[in-house]
């Protein structure tokens, strides 16, 4: 299915890669080619608003953390090489969806049957024998990353804000690579349950992700922020369960925790009904591949009548990769990076023909651009008062482990 979508000039291929969980509505869904492409440049909000009222087919594509410029008297002035739009939904030609073993095929422009054998005799191509190694340098160095922490650990002394999420980008230039093997290795190596292969034209998302964004079903808002990162120890089990009760009793996991569950709280509040947004679940502890996560559920009843773009203008960028106070850290976060994030710490999902969607959050992800020859990705944490710089720094790479050892093995090209 991978293979074939990627032949198309547009495809977004979602893999939850079999993780359990009741919130999850399909194994796999991928999305191939384009009838229709949606990314408006001026008044956003009220295009993506009558485009969702209007809604009668499925829509895959992304939302920029750039998109934040639309919601609120924001900038972005970093440079960004990557190139992704701030907003790109597109209503596919044909949509995959697999679930216990079952392929449904509904297509607009040709025969199920014919795209299900053009799938099956679709070939994976072999990689080269020999490998090599991407060159990937750091945006800044070590030293300029401790000395930003320590100036948003004052921000914060002062009452600027509570929490910050403060990321930094590595990356390769005059790079050559084949998106498809990167993604097959990454999610070989950390199949996550918001997975994506994204291709738009010459730009790819090679995303890992173990983030949702946020869900809706019927009327029911549903989000899952992660806040808490723990290495995990596959050589020893008890001593890898015990990683798992010293991340769920960490004071300082647990406050980042909290404080990203109260923004969302504070988000679902202003477009779900009085008194139905609840926590159903905090503190939860899941296992990654790599790491041990913390992870926390917030729902809620939506409003009636309540759109697309009145449900963004409330909740994004999401909570867990921006901090508190949203609009004072989102000033920050300009201030002190030195990338534009562009679809990184965006979304990648699907709008359904009933108009239910789910959203993951870009995270865990290498991003290229093909024409440039470029490729990066992006790492970040949360930062507190309590935050230890080299701590801190630590955590980016632990985050990276993944990507780096995919960059550093890869077949000749």
């Amino acid at each position: 299915m991978l293979s074939w979508v990627n032949r198309f000039n547009i495809c977004c291929f979602l893999d939850n890669h079999q993780y359990g969980s009741q919130h999850n509505s399909v194994e796999c869904l991928a999305a191939a080619g384009a009838v229709e492409w949606f990314s408006p440049q001026q008044s956003i909000l009220a295009r993506l608003q009558q485009r969702y009222a209007e809604n009668r087919d499925w829509l895959f594509g992304h939302l920029s953390y750039d998109l934040k410029n639309a919601l609120a008297p924001l900038r972005s002035e970093h440079p960004d090489p990557i190139g992704f739009p701030d907003i790109g939904l597109f209503r596919p030609e044909t949509v995959l969806q697999l679930q216990d073993g079952r392929l449904t095929i509904s297509s607009l422009t040709q025969d199920p049957e014919a795209v299900f054998q053009d799938i099956l005799s679709c070939t994976i191509t072999a990689e080269k024998k020999g490998s090599r190694s991407v060159r990937i340098q750091p945006r800044i160095t070590k030293e300029a990353y401790i000395r930003t922490i320590e100036s948003i650990r004052k921000h914060i002394q002062r009452g600027d804000c509570y929490e910050l999420n403060f990321c930094q980008e590595f990356y390769a230039e005059s790079t050559q690579v084949d998106p498809l093997t990167v993604y097959r290795r990454l999610t070989e190596l950390s199949p996550n349950p918001f997975s994506c292969f994204y291709k738009l034209e010459d730009k790819y998302l090679l995303c890992a992700s173990p983030e949702r964004y946020l869900q809706k079903k019927g009327n029911r808002l549903l989000s899952q922020p992660i806040k808490g990162t723990f290495q995990r120890n596959l050589l020893d089990t008890a001593a890898d369960e015990a990683l798992k009760q010293a991340l769920h009793q960490s004071e300082k996991d647990r406050s980042e925790n909290v404080m990203v569950v109260d923004l969302v709280r504070n988000d679902l509040s202003q477009v779900c009904k009085e008194g139905s947004v609840q926590v159903d679940e905090l503190f939860g502890i899941y296992s990654f591949p790599q790491v041990h996560q913390m992870i926390s559920t917030i729902s809620g009843e939506l409003k009636e009548n309540t759109g697309l773009a009145e449900i963004l203008q409330a909740s994004f960028p999401m909570g867990s990769m921006t901090g508190a106070p949203k609009r004072r850290v989102m000033e920050l976060i300009e201030q002190y990076e030195s990338t534009r994030r562009g679809i990184y710490s965006g979304a990648v999902g699907y709008i359904s023909p009933d108009n239910d969607f789910d959203f993951n959050v870009v995270i865990r992800s290498i991003l290229y651009n093909a024409s440039q020859q470029y490729l990066s990705y992006l790492v970040g944490g949360g930062i507190t008062f309590y935050s230890e710089p080299e701590k801190e720094y630590e955590e980016c790479l632990l985050k990276a482990t993944a990507i780096k050892k995919v960059l550093e093995t890869l077949p000749d090209h």
